[in-house]
């Protein structure tokens, strides 16, 4: 017997509980929140996310997500196109503009080289980070990957990739700890290893 007497707010409190960090008692909670408000509340959070997921779009250059072809980094005239800066996913594009000591543009990998999880460098965006790189004349790549095995393997792949070009190379300073991701990282120490970065060196960073 369900332990709920509506079969659909027991189908509403399985689909909140599906998103990552939501369990059973606080699906709960935010679907009773929304039956207390009036219908226009729910009918807007419906809207929002069904508008996000219908037409947002990643943006042609940098991978980022956008309401247009270009996302509005890659826009701004006031960005330093010189200087990428190569990370995991999304969010560590919000951790890293959140230090506001970045100025130049990014580019989304979409993931790490993983062999254990069959994740090769073909199923990631790293030919067209190294086309954008010859193409757009860029002078720094900045490797702000995951210190972890799998993201100092990615790193040491565009870095044998890039070898031969006139581009430097440098990696974030290793104030961000060991096996830690960008994204839980104060923005206070992620700020300075943007701008304390180093030469990276291929095989001596491994």
């Amino acid at each position: 017997m369900s332990e709920y007497s509506s079969k659909l707010l027991e189908t509403t409190v399985n689909e909140f509980a599906r998103l990552p960090g939501i369990g059973k008692k606080t699906a709960l909670r935010l679907a009773l929140h929304l039956l207390k408000r009036d219908i226009v509340t729910s009918e807007s959070l419906g809207n929002a996310i069904i508008k996000m997921r219908n037409d947002i779009v990643f943006c042609s250059k940098c991978n980022n997500i956008s309401d247009t072809q270009l996302c509005e980094l890659c826009k701004n005239p006031n960005r330093k196109t010189s200087i990428i800066c190569v990370v995991e996913d999304i969010r560590d594009v919000m951790a890293i503009e959140n230090t506001g000591q970045f100025n130049g543009l990014y580019h989304i990998l979409g993931g790490v080289i993983s062999p254990m999880d069959g994740i090769s460098p073909n199923d990631l965006n790293i030919d067209s980070l190294i086309n954008r790189i010859l193409e757009d004349e860029v002078q720094e790549v900045i490797l702000a990957l995951p210190t972890t095995m799998e993201g100092d393997t990615t790193c040491f792949y565009i870095y044998k990739r890039l070898q031969g070009q006139n581009v430097s190379i440098s990696a974030i300073a290793r104030g961000v700890s060991i096996g830690d991701d960008l994204e839980y990282t104060d923005e206070v120490t992620l700020g300075r290893s943007i701008l304390n970065r180093i030469p990276y060196e291929g095989s001596n960073n491994m």
